[in-house]
């Protein structure tokens, strides 16, 4: 293994502070500490773990059959009832599922397909009477199950499916039929092989009215005497999706229907009940309240991914770093020693950020199960919460599982070939994880529903203010601009800086700062677009959609630079919580150097804005590099914090096999010098007559080392 001699670029000027590994892989378990434990053992578990080259049929059953285990051990009942066997324990469920992401990310998602979403939808949009007798099945996993709602010819766009359950009240049944090829419901796990029924989502209408999106259950095969699923039921036909970039583990495929009857007691009654003559009634009056009521009982899927791309980001970068501080390449100061990887400047740039915006996430989303638990464990449930879940949640799920796929793709370059090959896991956790970024909701289509949310708390804002109040924010605002774009603010912050690189620096620094730049760039952005969209309330439909298409990029950048903001703050408000001072002071320059980086990569739109001086912006890259070369030293310690053992990586080139190649080669060239009978190099030949000896020397058939040409031993 490396030692900090080998790391060591730049001694720190604060007392050499050091990261207490231990302290902070206990601090980083959180709230549900214990039930993390207990999950990443069970994913550290080879029995658990993804076979690589294992054939897709053979990895459906793999998975299958760890899924039966998991049930066995009660480990994914704890989001369920306790009167059911469950543990009433939202947060504690989730916090402990994400981990199964370390074993193979195919278990994670079919387990998340059978309880996280399937028995959920039961559980969460049914009532008891029906948790009581469809849950106990899916909870034991007798009855696998599937969770059809996408359909292929609307993806994310559910309001506007087109499957029907109309219902018959001569029968007291519901008629679930689709009408057409596109209607079909697709990408569903478990519908291509082993669910023997589904929670179905279908336009209910009764007496002639479409009361609008609701959830019915729905048995789709038979099951044969040893459980297993077998043919379809009448009415129900499907197809297998077959091979897939990734998460070959799932059998993924899609299902329709032609006039299948249910009971009209399969209707999962929460939000919405029909009576035996039709009558259809809700707690819910509002239509529009209660479709978004019901997505959002079932926001704990992207909850989930969330953490589990935050974890598949930690794997990546844990191996990448390990193999950096062990593989040497190239001669550095050294005539005769390599470089270890992780010592390069393009290295730290690479891979060092990544391991901020990493904690970042974590720390995020830490606060994102705080929040999910509070709602779905009722102890603060309301209208405002729940919409605070639903918009986090999509913000930080679209982030992270899209820095996960970047992240992964840098781990495996920057470990070169041995990066390519599957042992090492890089390419397999990137193409299992590329999903991520389109399930759940489309990223885009979810940071759009971010924007909109921000736009609706701007609107908030201005709504009721007087005629007056509304000239003063005119003229505010036009002050604002003169500030900002005529140079007014740069001139204050190069006064302020008096030219000084190290006065800057410092500025930047600041917490303050930091937060200010981020929040003034997420307040510009969103009351930009607002303001571009304002002429739509007053246009004709056609002109509104124009209008707000011609803005839509803006809306969605707004909504990544809040989510920037969020896991930002999250991480600032975790340093309060470490005890440890030399474990607290550096992560505050992770802290840092993840807020700067943040700015750095939006530089443009700070100097095309007026929010920094040309001076500030050429310091935020400059202090970056000292940062990078700061934390080189910790970096090891950064990733061993995440407290993945080796039964988690199962990566060859992470398990110390690379330290002991560059040992043995160090060794090896160490004892031929030393012998004497190292050859000759070529470039050492300069200067002698063309038979390779020295001009004047006599003829002779001695060794390099006697001319006095070796390289002293080392």
């Amino acid at each position: 293994m490396t030692t900090m001699s080998d790391t060591a670029v730049e001694t720190t000027d604060d007392t050499e502070s050091r990261i207490d590994v231990a302290g902070l892989q206990e601090h980083l378990l959180g709230r549900w500490a214990d039930l993390r434990r207990e999950a990443r053992a069970t994913a550290g578990k080879s029995a658990f773990h993804k076979i690589e080259g294992l054939s897709k049929e053979d990895h459906r059953e793999r998975v299958l059959d760890q899924c039966r285990q998991l049930a066995a051990i009660g480990q994914v009942h704890l989001g369920f009832p306790e009167r059911l066997g469950g543990g009433n324990d939202p947060g504690g469920n989730l916090a402990g599922f994400e981990e199964l992401v370390a074993a193979d990310p195919s278990l994670q998602i079919k387990a998340g397909v059978q309880w996280g979403l399937f028995a959920s939808a039961v559980l969460h949009l049914g009532d008891e009477a029906q948790q009581d007798r469809y849950l106990p099945d899916a909870m034991d996993l007798t009855v696998p199950g599937a969770f059809a709602m996408t359909e292929i010819g609307h993806g994310s766009d559910v309001a506007s499916i087109a499957t029907t359950a109309t219902y018959d009240p001569e029968t007291e049944e519901f008629e679930i039929h689709t009408p057409f090829r596109a209607a079909w419901k697709e990408y569903l796990g478990n519908a291509g092989l082993h669910a023997t029924a589904a929670t179905v989502f279908a336009q209910l209408v009764t007496r002639g009215v479409n009361h609008g999106v609701h959830c019915f259950y729905v048995p789709i095969r038979e099951t044969r005497p040893d459980g297993s699923a077998g043919d379809f039921l009448p009415g129900v036909g499907g197809e297998d999706d077959g091979l897939k970039g990734g998460l070959n583990g799932i059998d993924n495929g899609r299902l329709h229907f032609t006039h299948v009857r249910i009971p009209r007691t399969d209707l999962l009654a929460r939000y919405g009940q029909v009576a035996p003559d039709g009558t259809y009634t809700s707690p819910i009056e509002s239509p529009g309240r209660r479709f978004f009521t019901m997505l959002g009982s079932l926001v704990q899927g992207r909850v989930s991914l969330d953490g589990a791309a935050s974890n598949a980001s930690k794997l990546g970068l844990q191996i990448a770093v390990t193999y950096g501080n062990q593989r040497r390449q190239f001669t550095g100061a050294s005539p005769i020693d390599e470089v270890t990887i992780m010592n390069y400047g393009t290295h730290r740039r690479r891979l060092i950020p990544a391991i901020a915006e990493t904690y970042a996430t974590h720390f995020a989303h830490d606060r994102l199960l705080d929040l999910f638990h509070s709602v779905f464990s009722g102890e603060e449930d309301t209208p405002e919460t729940r919409e605070d879940l639903e918009t986090t949640a999509a913000a930080l799920k679209a982030t992270s599982t899209r820095f996960a796929l970047d992240t992964l793709q840098e781990a495996r370059e920057a470990c070169g070939g041995a990066g390519f090959i599957a042992e090492n896991r890089l390419t397999s956790l990137r193409a299992d994880m590329d999903v991520y970024a389109t399930f759940e909701g489309d990223n885009t289509v979810l940071l759009q529903l971010v924007g909109k949310r921000l736009l609706g708390d701007y609107a908030k804002e201005l709504k009721g203010i007087t005629p007056g109040g509304m000239a003063r924010f005119v003229v505010e605002r036009a002050a604002d601009a003169a500030y900002h774009r005529t140079g007014l603010r740069r001139a204050v912050q190069n006064i302020t800086d008096q030219g000084s690189a190290r006065r800057a620096a410092g500025h930047l620094r600041e917490e303050e700062t930091q937060r200010a730049l981020l929040t003034d760039r997420v307040d510009a952005m969103v009351e930009a677009v607002a303001m571009a969209l304002r002429p739509a309330q007053k246009a004709s439909p056609e002109k509104a959609a124009a209008i707000f298409d011609a803005h839509q990029y803006e809306l969605v950048e707004a909504a990544k630079a809040h989510a920037d903001l969020l896991r930002w703050e999250a991480f600032t408000q975790a340093l309060s919580t470490i005890e440890d001072e030399g474990t607290r002071a550096v992560l505050t320059r992770v802290r840092d150097l993840f807020g700067l980086t943040l700015v750095e990569r939006n530089l443009a739109w700070y100097l095309i804005e007026g929010r920094i001086s040309a001076q500030r912006a050429r310091t935020v890259t400059s202090y970056i590099e000292r940062l990078l070369t700061r934390l080189r030293p910790h970096a090891q310690d950064l990733v061993d914090g995440w407290g993945f053992g080796q039964e988690h990586l199962r990566a060859p080139i992470a398990s110390g096999i690379e330290a002991e190649r560059q040992d043995e080669a160090r060794a090896y060239f160490r004892a031929l010098r030393a012998s004497g009978d190292a050859p000759v190099s070529e470039k050492s030949l300069r200067g002698r007559d063309g038979k390779g000896k020295p001009k004047g020397a006599p003829a002779t058939d001695s060794s390099a080392a006697r001319d006095g040409s070796t390289p002293n031993p080392s």
